[in-house]
């Protein structure tokens, strides 16, 4: 736990081991457990990180449950750690509720040439370079917008909010170069007035599916909706070709990553 406070960052059998040790040894709630990781982690996100700890209690593969061991810890740690007698090594999976079919994906609607057109980047996808479909475009300004704060009532670290703020400049700064336009950041109090001054009719960004950058594409949504300015998200071909196959696990989607990409004619 020090170490995940000090550095933002924990090996993933480290990640598995601390799960494991809270949901089965220390018999602590996992959705609190969840949270602590969303909130610590550089490279927290909250399809992977929920999906990870569901996956250790047995929940998302149900009955199949990971269990931390004294002699795997000791091997794979180098002999830093061994809480021989320490741990729940027999403990049962949690009791699994009934998992919700996966869901679809619609397609979406494309951006409309000839409209003053604004980029807007989010924690879920800050590379605007590679967006498709926006050849054409009157592209005119881009901002972005992080809000690390969002992951959770509990306070985020401050290497988290450090971290999302510097992705954030590194990918305005690419996108400005890339598409040689005013590149800023642009705060929720000073976002009105940046989409008046800029007369922009509609805002590009890139699509999000669950999580706190989701939401705040919703809001997002209704903000410039009322101000008649249509926000316009975008989707690569490859999320749209992997989603129908993403419904039962890694395994099951790997026997599809090679068909699909040649489908996609991506080497």
């Amino acid at each position: 736990m020090q170490e995940l406070r000090d550095t933002g960052y924990l090996h993933n059998h480290t990640r598995m081991w601390f799960a494991s040790i809270w949901i089965f040894t220390l018999n602590l709630p996992w959705p609190l457990g969840a949270d602590f990781f969303f909130r610590h982690l550089l490279d927290g996100d909250p399809a992977s990180n929920t999906l990870s700890w569901r996956w250790v209690a047995g929940l998302q593969t149900r009955g199949k449950h990971y269990l931390a061991r004294a002699e795997n810890i000791q091997k794979y740690s180098g002999n830093r750690w061994w809480p021989k007698g320490e741990l729940n090594e027999d403990a049962a999976p949690l009791p699994a509720d009934e998992i919700p079919a996966a869901g679809r994906i619609d397609a979406l609607p494309s951006p409309v040439p000839g409209k003053r057109t604004a980029l807007w980047l989010h924690e879920d996808d800050l590379c605007a370079e590679s967006w498709p479909g926006l050849a054409g475009l009157n592209l005119v300004a881009i901002g972005g917008d992080v809000m690390p704060a969002a992951r959770a009532w509990l306070p985020v670290s401050e290497a988290v909010i450090g971290y999302s703020e510097a992705a954030l400049a590194d990918g305005l700064a690419r996108a400005g170069q890339h598409y040689r336009v005013p590149a800023a950041r642009i705060t929720a109090s000073e976002r009105h007035r940046w989409l008046e001054d800029q007369g922009i009719e509609q805002l590009v960004t890139a699509y999000a599916p669950v999580g706190p950058a989701a939401d705040a594409l919703v809001q997002l949504g209704r903000e410039l909706g009322a101000r008649g300015i249509e926000l316009v998200q975008v989707r690569r071909a490859w999320d749209s070709a992997f989603w129908p196959h993403a419904s039962k696990g890694y395994f099951q989607l790997r026997e599809r990553i090679r068909p699909v990409l040649l489908e996609l004619q991506i080497p």
